[in-house]
């Protein structure tokens, strides 16, 4: 959604509409409900943010404060992967 790179699905982190309509980081890229993906990377994340490609892949209309909830999930997710990586 970001850069638009395509890869293999394990290296992106996958953001989610649920089918309850809440959108949030999936750390695990298998919740129910529409996703994306985007690179593990904090420029892509930007970028999807400033172009709005979140809301519209996931057909929403996100606020501010989503964007920075699901930023916040989003560096969890990357440091995550980080760890794991260097493992």
């Amino acid at each position: 959604m970001g850069c638009k790179k395509s890869s293999d699905k394990r290296g992106f982190i996958r953001i989610v509409r649920t089918p309850d309509g809440h959108v949030e980081v999936d750390p695990t890229g298998k919740a129910n409900g529409r996703g994306g993906y985007l690179c593990a990377n904090a420029d892509c994340y930007e970028l999807a943010r400033r172009w709005r490609r979140i809301d519209s892949a996931l057909r929403v209309r996100l606020q501010e404060d989503d964007y920075t909830r699901l930023r916040r999930g989003f560096d969890e997710v990357c440091a995550s992967q980080n760890q794991n990586q260097n493992l």
